[in-house]
């Protein structure tokens, strides 16, 4: 709860507050004569020793350097982040409030909690840095209002979407001339409107193994993890099937074509996500051409999707790539093909997803989930036909607003697909593809945020475990 928590100023310049060189004096055209300077490395060095020190010991909520813009910069862009106002009080031993306000001088803003404040700055002192340290006020999570004051004097307060507004002003202008300005406009008009943050909703027991009775017989199908020049996915996916029972092959679209493997000896192939043949083909398009134009590849793959004891999973290029080979596939005809996203920028992000319902085996329990999952793709934009393929295709995934309709906009949206679509399965549910990357967060840790309360394995783990007990 931020209103149990504290600000800390780490002012590494002791007080010098030195304007030259810094973004308030390119403001206005100047440059200054004295700029900040490391004039104490031992100093320096015990700060960087005690961040360390209590980071170890969970001491620390939020951290963010003063060296790009100062101070102001440093505590409105910590707020932009926490969605919070902000009280602060400056310290009164500057010369004026634009040196202690926008100089770029050496030092931090650390997040405590009011508990541990006594133990952060003893440890803070036990590295030689507790004279340069200030508390400076505190984070307010009941409003948006933004003040400054200095020796009980107001001297600067502002809503916090106003200053974000400003903030985000030469950004979104950029944008506008760079990317698809109407994606720009969405962005941007988001600021100041309510938003409860990614919010996760679990319609099943994540931390269930489903898949354990099959793993205790010892028994590992193989599921062939394919890729092509230019994938680059493999080894995240690898190691989430392994992790689920399978034995993961490594298969190169080379040693099919080549007959050096061949695909009856597997329960499940995977296509990866990557960049195949560079993209330049129309991103999965390349691949799936090098299946269709020739005769053994196209044969085999025929064949495995034909046999009702397989299943097929295709991430982002292997999506894309499935989605060109559905005329070889059951059930797929209206799929739809993935082409350049709306933003007309490859999109990287976390996003939010639903898990419809749907007969996908990768995705059984899990409908009515919202789930955060990595984005990354420039080609993800879902086009149908038409729009009686549309109603046909059998729907398992779709991207969703923080509080929980489909989402129409950018970048909650992050490639413009309709209905927010992007995850479809076969009429029989053995076949199923999606555009975000499920390999690359089946582990919490390689999220860049999940709830706490969440284990070691994040609830993607389920997809791996579902084609684990559904092969048998």
């Amino acid at each position: 709860d931020c209103r149990e928590t504290q600000l800390i100023l780490v002012d590494l310049g002791q007080g010098r507050n030195r304007l030259g060189g810094s973004a308030l004096a390119q403001v206005y055209k100047q440059v200054g004569d004295q700029s900040p300077d490391v004039d104490d490395a031992l100093l320096l060095k015990g700060f960087f020793d005690a961040i360390q020190a209590l980071s170890r010991q969970g001491l620390l909520l939020a951290y963010h350097d003063r060296s790009d813009g100062g101070l102001f910069s440093t505590l409105v862009e910590m707020a932009f982040a926490g969605n919070c106002g902000l009280h602060i009080e400056l310290p009164a031993d500057a010369s004026s409030d634009a040196e202690v306000l926008f100089s770029e001088e050496l030092g931090a803003v650390l997040q405590v909690k009011k508990d541990n404040v006594e133990d952060v700055l003893s440890v803070l002192q036990q590295h030689g840095v507790g004279h340069c340290c200030h508390l400076i006020g505190a984070p307010l999570i009941d409003g948006e209002r933004i003040q400054f004051e200095r020796e009980g004097k107001t001297i600067l307060a502002a809503q916090r979407s106003e200053l974000r507004k400003l903030w985000s002003e030469t950004s979104w202008r950029m944008q506008s001339l760079r990317d698809n300005p109407q994606c720009a406009d969405e962005e941007y008009q988001r600021i100041g409107s309510a938003d409860p943050g990614l919010s996760p909703l679990l319609t099943f027991d994540a931390a269930e193994d489903i898949s354990v009775a099959m793993i205790n017989t010892g028994a590992r199908p193989k599921v062939a993890v394919l890729r092509e020049q230019g994938v680059n996915g493999q080894i995240e996916m690898a190691a989430a099937f392994d992790r689920a029972g399978f034995e993961a092959v490594d298969v190169h679209m080379s040693d099919i074509i080549e007959g050096r493997i061949s695909l009856p000896q597997f329960h499940g192939l995977v296509a990866c996500g990557g960049f195949s043949y560079g993209d330049v083909l129309g991103a999965g398009g390349g691949w799936a051409k090098s299946i269709l134009f020739h005769s053994r590849a196209r044969d085999e793959f025929e064949q495995f999707f034909h046999r009702p004891d397989s299943f097929s999973l295709g991430v982002c290029n292997g999506c894309q790539m499935l989605s060109h080979l559905k005329e070889l596939i059951p059930g797929a005809a209206a799929w739809p093909r993935f082409v350049r996203n709306r933003s007309e920028q490859f999109e990287a992000r976390l996003s939010l997803v639903e898990i419809v319902e749907s007969k996908s085996i990768l995705l059984q329990g899990m409908a009515g989930s919202r789930l955060p999952i990595a984005v990354a793709h420039g080609e993800g934009r879902a086009e149908f036909t038409n729009p009686d393929s549309a109603g046909n295709a059998q729907v398992s995934m779709r991207y969703i607003e923080n509080s929980g309709e489909v989402a129409q906009r950018y970048p909650a949206n992050p490639n413009g697909s309709p209905e927010g679509v992007t995850g479809l399965t076969t009429q029989d549910g053995r076949i199923t593809i999606m555009m975000p990357h499920p390999e690359r967060v089946f582990r919490t840790v390689q999220l860049s945020w999940h709830p706490p309360e969440w284990g070691e394995e994040s609830p993607w783990m389920r997809l791996f475990r579902n084609a684990r007990e559904w092969v048998g």
